[in-house]
């Protein structure tokens, strides 16, 4: 990112834990803002500090997970149930620009920690809040519920697998995003009114917003989504894997016909792109098991950097299936870790959260 720090003079309380509230904080962290993460010391912190790996040393008080979210902030460990921590904690707010929150509703009332009671502290605060179901719900959420109310679970694994969960807790992620946007927006409307605002957002309606076209496959078409493994329902050959002759995998994204023809080119097969049954993509998705034999048969007599070399020199969308040691061999990926010091002083690596680009040409 560029080394302009446009939030820099902004201060941000961080009371949320787990992955999308910190998600937000760091966001806000490294475009300038100065943010204080409060974590309860009762419980040693935010959760995730406990989130570990088998490889990760037992007694460390962080872990990876926590690191992937917390880069740039002050940390402190309080107890808000203390009538002094919670003293300073309201007064802190008089000078605050955002809080950022995951509190249950109730718990967030109970302790004079709801927007209504700090916006009476600070008419200029902008609290940014997320929920599981929404503000008259107080059920627990956490993504892998999320992923399996939202219709996630169901569409995803292999067609006569059992449901698979995504990798990475991506309804969070997306929740952060969303967050992070009102909150960009709140601060402009900040700048013409002088007050601020509450900016809320639920991952259950993040989680059914983020369903796209697979939403509308069964909205207009009628098509109940399912368990397709890396295939695309709607166009063909995309999310086909094809095997290489070393063992690597390349997969295909092929969106229009001039792709497809290019694709038929690249591995000697013109004659296959002239074809009825492969026309059209209509056609391609409708003999898609049979193309994928005609396409695997010529894929596997190259390894995969010689496929991918050749299928890049054409213009055809495909790429590696890789490993994280070979994401991060990549020069490209170096360029976005941040090397940083923990309050214990560990050094430690995680992956920027803003990759975009202030300025330049």
């Amino acid at each position: 990112m560029s080394s302009i720090a446009p939030l820099a003079g902004l201060k941000v309380l961080e009371l949320a834990t787990v992955l999308a509230g910190p998600a937000v904080g760091m966001f806000l962290a490294e475009l300038g803002a100065k943010v204080i993460k409060i974590e309860n010391q009762t419980t040693a912190g935010d959760v995730t500090r406990s989130w570990k790996l088998t490889t990760e040393d037992p007694n460390w008080a962080y872990s990876a997970y926590y690191c992937s979210v917390n880069w740039g902030k002050e940390i402190l460990l309080m107890d808000l149930s203390l009538a002094e921590n919670l003293a300073w904690l309201q007064e802190e707010i008089k000078t605050t620009d955002i809080v950022l929150a995951n509190f249950k509703p109730e718990s967030a009332r109970r302790m004079g920690l709801d927007y209504t009671s700090l916006a009476k502290l600070n008419p200029q605060l902008i609290y940014g809040d997320i929920t599981g179901y929404g503000p008259n719900d107080e059920r627990p959420a956490f993504d892998m519920v999320l992923q399996a109310e939202a219709g996630f679970l169901y569409m995803t694994g292999e067609k006569d697998g059992a449901p698979v969960k995504m990798p990475v807790a991506l309804i969070d992620l997306l929740a952060a995003h969303q967050l992070k946007e009102g909150i960009l927006l709140a601060l402009l409307q900040r700048e013409k009114t002088g007050l601020g605002t509450k900016v809320s957002v639920s991952l259950y309606a993040t989680a059914l917003a983020s369903l796209a076209n697979q939403a509308t496959n069964w909205l207009i078409a009628g098509k109940i989504p399912q368990r397709m493994g890396t295939l695309h329902p709607n166009i063909a050959p995309y999310g086909e894997l094809l095997e290489c002759s070393d063992g690597g995998q390349v997969v295909l994204a092929v969106g229009n016909d001039r792709q497809f023809q290019l694709l038929c080119k690249t591995l000697d097969l013109e004659a296959l792109a002239q074809a009825p049954q492969y026309l059209d993509n209509k056609q391609r998705v409708l003999n898609r098991q049979e193309l994928f034999l005609h396409l695997q048969a010529k894929a596997g007599k190259f390894n995969r950097e010689e496929l991918l070399q050749l299928l890049h020199q054409m213009g055809v969308p495909a790429g590696a299936v890789r490993t994280m040691p070979e994401v991060f061999g990549e020069s490209a990926a170096q360029e976005l870790l941040l090397n940083w010091a923990l309050p214990d002083g560990t050094e430690v690596r995680s992956v920027r959260s803003v990759v975009f680009e202030l300025g330049g040409e």
